[in-house]
Formats: C-alpha cells, sequence, structure tokens
C-alpha cells in the first residue's frame, strides 16, 4: 500500500487520498528538524511565530464551512458538532499565542543561606526539541491544533501524523501553517504505516512525543521510546455519572444524552455509566431512552443528522457484539441495541448490565449509555472508581456537601458537577489518569511540556 484512500464512514465512499512516506523521507526531516533547534541562529523569534499563528487561525476562519465539511465527510461527525469543532480549533491556535505571554520563567532567591549570598538567579523556557504527535481520528482538526499549535508556538519542529482514517483535516491545517508562512521544515505531516511511525517515536532525536489514542498503542509506544525522550498519552476512559437523590433529573437528562451520543460516543469521555440509587434508575433509564430513540442517526454531511456513523465498520460490528453480550447477561435494552445498516448503530440505552460485561468494565467508543441501580452514594462511587482507567467524571446533585463529597472521592482528573462527563473547554487541564493516560493536554498545559526550565546563575 503507497496511499491511504479516505472515505466517507456513513457511505463509504472515496472521498481523497494521502500518499505514504517511508523511513528515508522521514530521517531527513528529522536530520532538519535537530539542526533547527541545534543551532540558535535558525529559532524563529516569538513575533514570527505569532504571525504565523495569527495569520492561521484567520486563514480558517476565511475556510470554515470547508473545515467543517472535511470534518464531517472524513470523520463522520455531525456538521452541527464539526462547526463547533472548527471554532474551537481556531480559538485554540489564538490561544497557544495568548499563552507566549505567560512563558513561566521566575526568579530564584539566593540569599536564602549565607552559601547563595551575592548572587542573582533565575529560570527561563526554552524549547525542548524536536517534537513527534501522532494524532487520533475523533477530533480530526482540533486534536491536531493541540498537539502542533503548542509546538508551533513555543519554537519546535514538529513532525505530525494523523490517523490513517482522518488524514484530511490536520493536512488542511499544516498546509495553512505553510500558507501563513511558516518553513515546512518546521512543521511536516507525515503518513506512513506502523513500521516507519514506531520509528519516528522511539528515534533518539524526539525530544517529545505527543500521542492521542489507545491505551494499549499509547503504552507500548512509551515503552519503547529513546532514554530522554519525554510524552504525553492521552487514552480513553469508561466515564461515569453518579446521580444522587436531590438531582434535577429533567435537567440532568439533555445533558446526559449529549454526553453520551456525542459523535456517536466516540470521545474519550462520554457519558458511558451512570450509577443512580435504584428507586430512580428506571425512570432515568427510561427517559435517556425516550430521547436517544428521537435523534436522527445518518451521514454526517446532512443538516438534519444528530448522530453519525462509527469510524469503521468492524466498529459497528464491535459495538453490537458488546451490546449482546451485556443483554445476554440480563441487561434491559430500552432503546437501540442494534445496527442500522454497516456503518451505523442505534444510539441505545441498556439498565443494570452485568458488572463482567465488557461494556461495564471497558470503554464503548460508541452509542450507548447504561444506567445502573445502586444502594446508595456510597455504592455508587465505589463502582465508579472500581475500573483501572480514570479520566473525567460527574455529579449531579443539589446538595454542596454530596458534591464536595464526590470531588473529594470520585478517582478522576476532573469532577464536573450537574453537567455531563464530556465537557471541556481548551484552556483547562486535561488528563487521564492510571491507565487513562500520563502528563496533561490543554493548550497551556502542552506549550509548558514542549519546554524546558534553563536557570541562570549570576554571581555579581
Amino acid at each position: 500500500m503507497d496511499q491511504w484512500t479516505v472515505v466517507n464512514p456513513y457511505s463509504q465512499r472515496e472521498i481523497g487520498t494521502v500518499p505514504l512516506s517511508g523511513w528515508d523521507v522521514a530521517d531527513a526531516w528529522f536530520d532538519t528538524a535537530v539542526t533547527l533547534h541545534s543551532q540558535r541562529k535558525n529559532r524563529l523569534p516569538a513575533h514570527e511565530r505569532i504571525r504565523v499563528l495569527e495569520k492561521t487561525a484567520g486563514l480558517m476562519e476565511d475556510r470554515f464551512a470547508q473545515l467543517a465539511d472535511l470534518i464531517a465527510n472524513e470523520g463522520g461527525k455531525p456538521l452541527i458538532d464539526a462547526r463547533v469543532e472548527v471554532a474551537r480549533a481556531i480559538d485554540g491556535v489564538r490561544l497557544a499565542v495568548k499563552e507566549l505571554l505567560h512563558p513561566g520563567g521566575r526568579d530564584i532567591p539566593m540569599d536564602l543561606t549565607p552559601a547563595g549570598a551575592g548572587r542573582t538567579a533565575f529560570i527561563q523556557r526554552e524549547p525542548i526539541g524536536p517534537v513527534v504527535a501522532i494524532s487520533a481520528f475523533n477530533h480530526p482538526l482540533n486534536l491536531i491544533v493541540h498537539q502542533v499549535a503548542p509546538a508551533v508556538a513555543v519554537g519546535c519542529p514538529v513532525i505530525v501524523k494523523p490517523a490513517g482514517d482522518t488524514p484530511l483535516s490536520a493536512l488542511a491545517f499544516v498546509n495553512m501553517l505553510h500558507e501563513a508562512g511558516l518553513s515546512e521544515d518546521w512543521c511536516r505531516f507525515i503518513a506512513c504505516g506502523q513500521e516507519v511511525a514506531e520509528k519516528l517515536v522511539t528515534d533518539p532525536r524526539a525530544a517529545f512525543f505527543s500521542f492521542i489514542g489507545s491505551a494499549r498503542v499509547g503504552w507500548m509506544l512509551r515503552s519503547k521510546l529513546a532514554p530522554g525522550t519525554r510524552c504525553a498519552l492521552e487514552h480513553g476512559g469508561a466515564a461515569p455519572v453518579v446521580v444522587e437523590d436531590t438531582a434535577d433529573v429533567a435537567a440532568m437528562i439533555p445533558l446526559l444524552l449529549k454526553g453520551g451520543f456525542y459523535h456517536a460516543g466516540q470521545v474519550c469521555v462520554s457519558v458511558q455509566r451512570v450509577f443512580a440509587p435504584k428507586a430512580m434508575a428506571r425512570d432515568i433509564a427510561e427517559r435517556l431512552a425516550e430521547g436517544a430513540v428521537k435523534l436522527t442517526v445518518g451521514d454526517a454531511v446532512e443538516e438534519t443528522t444528530e448522530v453519525g456513523p462509527l469510524i469503521r465498520p468492524q466498529e459497528v460490528t464491535r459495538v453490537a457484539d458488546w451490546v449482546d453480550e451485556a443483554r445476554g447477561g440480563g441487561a434491559e435494552i430500552l432503546t437501540g441495541g442494534e445496527k442500522l445498516g454497516e456503518t451505523a448503530y442505534a444510539p441505545t440505552v441498556l439498565l443494570d448490565p452485568p458488572a463482567e460485561a465488557r461494556i461495564s468494565r471497558e470503554e464503548i467508543f460508541g452509542p450507548a449509555i447504561c444506567v445502573y441501580g445502586t444502594d446508595g452514594l456510597d455504592e455508587s462511587i465505589a463502582r465508579a472508581n472500581g475500573l483501572d482507567v480514570a479520566f473525567q467524571s460527574a455529579v449531579f446533585t443539589n446538595r454542596l456537601d454530596v458534591a464536595m463529597r464526590c470531588i473529594e472521592d470520585l478517582d478522576a482528573s476532573a469532577v464536573m458537577v450537574n453537567d455531563h462527563t464530556a465537557f471541556r473547554v481548551d484552556w483547562m487541564p486535561f488528563a487521564g489518569r492510571r491507565k487513562s493516560g500520563h502528563g496533561t493536554g490543554g493548550i497551556g498545559y502542552t506549550m509548558h511540556d514542549m519546554t524546558q526550565d534553563k536557570m541562570a546563575v549570576i554571581r555579581l
């Protein structure tokens, strides 16, 4: 195979191709990146990086509709959500510019003991070196922005490999950076096979590795990094929601529907496991089912579509297998539970799947929400914390003490109070715990990771 063929995941119609590059190309790009970083005269001053990023944001605004259509067409994200992704990506580029106003340097007091007296010291941040970024399919523009814009902002050369299913949005963004005046040597787009990608990541010339994707692949690659290569990994979870008996259920249902079925559940923090008192669980599940059955499933490029396809037909089969397993174990399917052709799956609500079912233990990454009846808050929190993945979580309650307890007791990097688990803005920290990730995402946090401290001590 010498190219990636990109298809609309709903219709399977071909929409483009991207040629693959071999290691000879990547190797040469690495040499260039090392030279750019190591020879200080080659580094871009901040004002040039700012100019490039600001112009890129302007180009993205000019091509807003085309970018949204591209996201919907190659990634299967409904247009209404694809437009939100483009807006977020533009804001992300501008946020990288704003973060340059706060580089993070600081004074270090030296006269705290006699040994340091007579000296002045300060720390400044400098770029870490060549960055290798590997991205996922589910936010094909905004994830690339989160990996590439910080590298450009802080002055790191970057080589970016997008997901093979959705490379066109990434290529469009990289081309806009070049059109805005960034030399191609500073940001390279590469489409390549697994062998070349692994060599890229594990090459000792890589100073920083940014990965968004499956835990299996991410942790495997981290184990093979060259000594000295820093990294950030963003994987998935099986996001839990704790419902306490004072919760406003009517207000909660639309939020859970959005958090669970946004992008057909193909989001690392999608609502998946809802734990509610037994007296409330069936009512919550039935209300979710009433909302889910009204959602329009179809081709993401259609204006009326609310839930698009899964990214590949084999994912539809996998989701169907997981739901069927839960059904066979005693779960009640209140709506959905069926394929809608080869490329889409009906929004599904399950009541009380068995604890040992895969849908209760692993990330479904599909349009399915599970509701479990529990004997109270203690059990809900314990079951929410009972997996080896932990990312974002949520609690619905009208009691401050319950909210504060869940904030303290839920094992998560973020706890949303009276909101769904998939809430995010791009300047907040975004991180998985345990098997769900390593390091912290978010534009400013990534820029910090892609720089390193240098201290100067001046003897007066």
